[in-house]
């Protein structure tokens, strides 16, 4: 039974580890390549304090997905 449970935290895992990519790549990394990529490279405070958050909400769902994993039954 352990087996399955131990899977079970895997999947959830790597599904949340999965959204916590999304939210990097769309959130934090898209406005960044965005602005650079523009021929009049500017940004609003808005749009820095929205990538800085998504980029810290990753980070926090990562870490949270890790201490997850320590569920796993041996």
């Amino acid at each position: 039974m352990s087996l399955i449970h131990n899977e079970q935290v895997k999947l959830t895992a790597t599904y949340l580890n999965g959204i916590a990519i999304a939210i990097f790549a769309v959130g934090g990394l898209a406005p960044v390549v965005s602005v650079l990529n523009s021929a009049s490279p500017s940004t609003s405070p808005g749009t820095a304090a929205v990538s800085l958050s998504c980029i810290a909400g990753s980070v926090v769902l990562h870490f949270n997905t890790r201490y997850f994993l320590k569920g796993l039954q041996s």
